[in-house]
């Protein structure tokens, strides 16, 4: 099968993947296979390499302000690139719980579900033309023996990753299978952003509930707070759910930037450890200091979607451009 004009082979599965390479005239991108997933690039530069396991995007390089090249994305140098545990940065894909499960078809499943840590298959190409290139992972329970004997509802998950000049689009899509039962779930993008910690900001979050994780007391933990500051810093531990946020955020740092747009993804969670980060045993050393984690996710309360349903949760980054 070709896929629009004369490009070559229309890749649809990991296999086809590793036996071709798609050669494009210069308006359509290539897609290449790594030995560890998938690596698209554009041809005016930016690229983004997900990885099968986990669906991990694990680099996403585009144009700063100046004109350079950069990586947008923090990855620690000591995370597990080999399927042998979640990756320590990137974009890791939580569900269908977020943190210690809470919800009773969770409580077998360890922090942030299974979804992060399975093999997901290359469903197909499902966009690739001037405005970018789009490529769809799967996820199929009935394919992945380790899910079902944890989790028992069914399912179907897809993931697009969409790469444009100056943007990256994620979009996680869940499939209620069920013919008769509710699913409820969680769904969040554990987003590392490139960035100095000690003067990026996020903005706006102000005037909006929000769950501090790093109280002592689960009491306090429990207890929600109002946020007074105008932008956000990491300067000191954090760890907080904003609820109910504006689904549009500004990440800014000297002479640099991203704006975060989220649909259907309520919450967002802001996190960076600071000192405490030194206790994480994948996290280089002041690794910390290099990223702000901004997460658009549904984590406070559940998802409850309809038999047969799907809900889409999208993620849009892009560059400051000014």
């Amino acid at each position: 099968m070709t896929f629009g004009h004369d490009t070559g082979p229309f890749i649809t599965s990991c296999s086809d993947l590793a036996a071709n390479t798609i050669t494009c005239p210069l308006h359509l991108m290539p897609v290449e296979n790594t030995e560890r997933g998938v690596l698209l690039k554009h041809p005016k530069g930016p690229t983004v390499e997900i990885l099968f396991y986990g669906a991990t995007v694990i680099s996403w390089k585009a144009v700063d302000q100046a004109g350079q090249l950069n990586e947008r994305l923090f990855v620690s140098s000591k995370a597990a690139l080999d399927g042998t545990k979640p990756v320590r940065g990137g974009i890791p894909v939580v569900f269908p719980c977020f943190g210690a499960p809470t919800h009773p078809d969770h409580v077998r499943l360890a922090q942030h579900g299974f979804a992060r840590n399975e093999i997901w298959d290359l469903d197909s190409i499902v966009m690739d033309n001037e405005a970018g290139v789009s490529i769809r992972f799967t996820l199929d329970p009935n394919d992945h023996h380790q899910i079902t004997s944890l989790y028992s509802k069914p399912f179907h998950l897809s993931y697009v990753i969409t790469l444009a000049e100056h943007q990256l689009s994620t979009d996680l899509h869940v499939k209620n299978t069920s013919s008769d039962e509710i699913l409820e779930f969680q769904a969040l993008l554990h987003t590392y952003i490139r960035a100095p910690a000690d003067e990026v900001l996020v903005m706006p979050l102000e005037n909006l509930s929000y769950y501090d994780k790093t109280e002592i007391s689960e009491q306090a933990r429990a207890t929600p707070k109002i946020e007074n500051r105008s932008a956000i810093d990491v300067k000191r531990s954090t760890d907080s759910v904003y609820e109910n946020a504006p689904l549009k955020y500004t990440v800014k740092w000297p002479n640099d930037g991203v704006e975060i747009k989220a649909t259907h993804f309520k919450d967002v969670v802001i996190w960076n450890p600071q000192e405490e980060g030194r206790k994480i045993g994948d996290m280089e050393i002041d690794g910390w200091k290099k990223y702000i984690c901004v997460e658009p996710g549904y984590v406070r309360g559940f998802v409850q979607l309809e038999p047969q349903k799907t809900w889409i949760g999208q993620q849009v980054i892009s560059i400051i451009r000014n």
